[in-house]
């Protein structure tokens, strides 16, 4: 039996990663919240530093920046308000680095990141963030409906263990690796963080 290829490989699409330069770099939902308490991940902290890594390097190659933040309700999971809902220090975007704060999953969803990424005449994005199944996935599968070509940051991305259904529970690293086989089928490249330059 042959290896498996992802439709993207069956097509001879270009799998190489951008230049950061020529990219939009859009940090999805890195928020305290993710690192304590019901939504804690476990391997927040290791994302978080290979998301700090490469923002360093975007941000010295002149990529463009963009700060995506889950807004939730007062006194609840993602407030704003509340060091909770705060984008981790680490991360703290600067003064000409937008923050878009979404209600969806998907981060074009009811927001103007669509209309921000156009307005640089970039078609590449990088993403990074939380939670690979869920705000990265919606964002990188929309991502291709709108024309644009998507690498994720495999190692700057994580999420949690879930239900199987079954009294049971799927591991977070599993979730984590299935999610980005399925996103590498057809919507983004796969690439570690420290690949991106």
């Amino acid at each position: 039996m042959t290896a498996p290829k992802t439709l993207l490989e069956l097509a001879g699409a270009d799998l190489n990663p951008p230049k950061l330069s020529e990219a939009c770099l859009v940090l999805i939902d890195i928020q305290n919240e993710y690192r304590a308490g019901p939504l804690a991940l476990p391997d927040a902290e290791v994302a978080i530093a290979a998301a700090a890594r490469l923002l360093a390097r975007a941000r010295a190659s002149g990529a463009a920046i963009f700060h995506v933040a889950h807004k939730g309700r007062a006194g609840g999971l993602f407030d704003r308000e509340a060091e909770r809902g705060a984008i981790v220090a680490d991360l703290t975007p600067l003064a000409a680095e937008p923050v878009i704060e979404k209600a969806l999953p998907n981060a074009f969803a009811g927001t103007d990141l669509q209309t921000q990424l156009a307005a640089t005449g970039r078609k590449n994005i990088v993403l990074a963030g939380f939670m690979t199944h869920m705000c990265v996935s919606s964002t990188a599968r929309a991502a291709l409906d709108l024309g644009l070509r998507t690498t994720i940051a495999a190692d700057a991305c994580a999420t949690r263990d879930l239900p199987d259904g079954r009294g049971g529970a799927l591991a977070a690293r599993t979730i984590h690796e299935v999610a980005l086989a399925e996103l590498s089928d057809r919507f983004a490249i796969i690439a570690r963080g420290d690949a991106l330059t």
